[in-house]
């Protein structure tokens, strides 16, 4: 191997789609095959979508890696990144039908002995029935079981090759013997129905296995061909891959938004269920983000491009999804370890049964059906895919839902997570200041005192003028205009508002005009213990005022109330903490904000652990602590200060809404940005692992108990071939019944946030 000599930092990643494999031994060879190939790093095959991920330095040519899978017997193409990943194409079914046709006569004189009917088909007859249902459709197991012995090992198709091969000698053997002898039992009906039956299995198998790639491709779907792009005054509908950044898009109507970017004209709503998961339309308005394969529903947009082809938001997800079914759970390694030695010890097992049964019995014939049952029972086709149509099927189901899961490990661990950690800011809250608490003084009311302060911040752009303008307009408050608006730096903002000089700043300032907080004192002071920040409205008559304006009738500068700012709950967090509860996960904060701050987040949520004032490598010491203390620990965050915590975790959870390399560093990303959909990922975890422990413990079942009663003549080789095919198209209908998963969030979770900072919303409003 040449793990040592590669760094993940400099190699290259390659995708290969392997034609031919039919197991979990054939994953093995060809995983070994492009291993020894000289500067391969890792190899990671997949039997369920038939593709090998493959890390290798720079130097290591594609042509190099596929002449090395051909060398192990199967066929292999380049995956191109940028190319869509179309559907996989269903084989064709008339070769099933047609051994079907041509075994049902050999299987009928069995059928009808059943029923007292005694009758059989003329030896010749059954020769020329079985014999091409044995050379020409059952082929492929003589073409894929020589390749295996070529490259010095084995797998299914050996053994059906080899089985069947067996039984229908051993018919034709005993139908030209001498005549001196009586003809005894033909079994030719068992190798053409053995043949039949994994036929029919694979074919069953590749339909199932098909429908756990239905999340890519509906993705793929999403990606139109052509995008209509205005240069000047000219509209020109163009492929898609020559839209560039900064090209203005129009959007009719109807139509997918072809890139991603930002609207820069035009009303409308966007329905992104397909990305976000999100049921609702969204409201879209010049400024607002759009993405890629997003329906633009019912006004025209223009969009300026942002992201275009494999950089846009839906490629990255399609990437995302296929990497994560691509990639091996930690479980499925000990599987292959085992699959490596399962077919040789096998054949050994199935010539001990034909050697015991001559020894015991002398009836070599019968020693012969008992071996042949051994081997064609024995295929482990079941193993090698019970656990990656389970991670293709949750992965999926996923995906569709708005969570998207970025490598096999994290969806296998996150079943197990006894702990999650929330970042506070963005991840539990909205992450952007709003207008959380209106005092007024005595003698103003609570829509004059917000009325009037965004009077003074009518010209702002700052964040907290932002969230008081957006407050006045919830309210319909009719804002008046102001004049001679003034910055104050490091205090405030003045303005001239009707015959009053109104003054919005912080509490030094309120000490420099030598004003008194009097009664709201006491609140400002509850406030700041809770982290919010406090801006005082100030009022004094103008330079030769003659008004009656109450405002400034007194002639005197007067304090007319206080405002609070602050973070406020993202609406779904308080159910999300409770739900994890229900599940029996314990739930923690870690902040870099203030203790009160953080104290009012964690009294809202019903949280009874949070820790305020934590430093980025703060939080990854934490939860390795936490780590270290026996729980398996999830992180839960957004932001670049959260990726060192995200990558110690056991499991990382990035909210979309975050940075970049938070999602990077993440094994999980939530598109809507809701922390509900942590109970939802590891509630999807759960049921995938489940599914990968019903597979895996049928598969070994079926072989556990079926290679005994086959060595002891207890199966013949026609009921071995129904159960093996029966075992493989049992554990992918298994794991498929994970598409039926609808999320858990009942009508409880889907109210607004009580506590605290829900009712300090509410006051802002009084």
């Amino acid at each position: 191997m040449n793990s040592a000599i590669v760094s993940p930092a400099t190699s290259l990643e390659t995708s290969l789609q392997v034609e031919g494999m039919t197991c979990a031994s054939c994953v093995a060879r060809v995983e070994k095959a492009l291993l020894k190939v000289p500067g391969v790093a890792a190899a990671s095959v997949n039997l369920a979508t038939e593709k090998a991920t493959v890390r290798a330095a720079p130097g290591v040519p594609p042509a190099a890696l596929l002449a090395a899978v051909e060398k192990a017997g199967y066929r292999a193409t380049e995956v191109r990144a940028s190319a869509p990943d179309g559907a996989a194409a269903l084989p064709h079914a008339w070769p099933v039908a047609l051994s079907a046709a041509l075994s049902l006569p050999l299987l009928a004189p069995m059928l009808l002995q059943l029923v007292g009917i005694e009758w059989a088909l003329p030896g010749a007859l059954q020769l020329a029935l079985a014999t091409p249902v044995q050379f020409w459709l059952g082929a492929r197991f003589y073409r894929a079981g020589w390749n295996a012995l070529r490259a010095g090992s084995g797998n299914m198709d050996l053994l059906v090759a080899l089985g069947t091969s067996a039984a229908y000698g051993l018919s034709a053997y005993l139908l030209v013997r001498p005549a001196a002898h009586a003809m005894g039992h033909l079994y030719f009906e068992a190798s053409a129905a053995v043949i039949t039956l994994v036929l029919l299995g694979k074919w069953l198998e590749a339909r199932a296995r098909r429908q756990t790639t239905d999340a890519i491709r509906a993705l793929n779907a999403l990606r139109p061909a052509t995008a209509r792009v205005r240069r000047g005054a000219v509209e020109t509908e163009l492929p898609v891959e020559r839209v560039v950044v900064g090209d203005r898009v129009v959007v009719r109507p109807g139509e997918r938004v072809p890139v991603d970017g930002v609207v820069s004209a035009g009303r409308s709503h966007a329905d992104e269920s397909l990305i976000t998961g999100e049921s609702l339309p969204v409201a879209k308005a010049p400024g607002d983000a759009v993405t890629a394969g997003a329906i633009n529903a019912d006004g025209l947009l223009e969009i300026t491009t942002s992201a275009v082809g494999a950089e846009t938001t839906l490629a990255r997800i399609i990437r995302m999804v296929e990497s994560a079914q691509a990639a091996k759970a930690p479980i499925q390694r000990i599987v292959d370890r085992v699959s490596a030695v399962f077919v040789p010890v096998v054949l050994a097992i199935a010539l001990l049964t034909f050697i015991g049964w001559i020894v015991a019995a002398g009836q070599w014939e019968q020693a012969l059906i008992n071996a042949v049952a051994v081997l064609v029972i024995a295929c482990p086709c079941a193993l090698g895919l019970a656990t990656p149509t389970a991670i293709m099927a949750g992965t999926g189901v996923a995906a569709r839902h708005g969570i998207l899961i970025k490598d096999a490990a994290a969806l296998e661990l996150a079943h197990a997570v006894t702990l999650v950690a929330f970042d506070k800011t963005g991840t539990l809250t909205q992450g952007r200041p709003a207008l959380v608490a209106v005092e007024p003084a005595a003698g103003v009311g609570g829509d004059e005192l917000l009325r009037l302060a965004a009077a003074v911040q009518r010209g702002s752009d700052h964040p907290l003028a932002r969230a008081m303008l957006e407050r006045a307009a919830s309210l319909g408050l009719a804002v008046p205009d102001a004049r001679d608006a003034q910055a104050l730096p490091g205090r405030g903002l003045a303005a001239t508002v009707g015959a009053a000089v109104l003054t919005l700043g912080s509490s030094r300032l309120l000490r420099e005009r030598g004003l008194d907080a009097g009664a709201l004192a006491q609140a400002a002071h509850g406030l700041e213990a809770q982290g919010r920040t406090i801006a005082w409205l100030m009022s004094e008559p103008a330079a030769n005022a003659e008004s009656n304006d109450p405002i400034a009738a007194d002639g005197a500068r007067r304090l007319l109330g206080l405002l609070a700012f602050g973070d406020t709950l993202k609406p779904g967090a308080r159910a999300a903490v409770a739900r994890l509860q229900r599940l029996g996960i314990k739930t923690t904060m870690l902040t870099g904000d203030n203790r009160g701050s953080a104290e009012a987040v964690a009294t809202a949520l019903g949280l009874a652990d949070f820790h305020a004032e934590v430093l980025p490598a703060d939080k990854a010491a934490r939860v390795q602590a936490l780590r270290t203390g026996g729980e398996r620990v999830a992180m839960v965050g957004d932001g670049i200060n959260d990726a060192p915590a995200l990558a110690a975790a056991d499991v990382g959870i990035a909210m979309s809404s975050g940075t970049d390399v938070a999602m990077e560093t993440a094994g999980i990303t939530l598109m809507r940005g809701d922390p509900r959909l942590v109970a939802d990922a590891i509630d999807i975890s759960r049921r995938t692992y489940a599914k990968i422990k019903q597979g895996l413990f049928w598969a070994f079942a079926y072989n556990v108990l079926g290679i005994p009663l086959a060595a002891f003549g207890m199966l013949s080789p026609v009921i071995a071939g129904a159960a093996m095919a029966f075992s493989s198209v049992s554990v992918v209908a298994n794991a498929l019944l994970l598409r039926r998963w609808r999320g858990t969030l009942d009508a409880a979770d889907t109210g607004p946030a009580a506590g605290p900072i829900a009712r300090e919303t509410h006051a802002a409003g009084a």
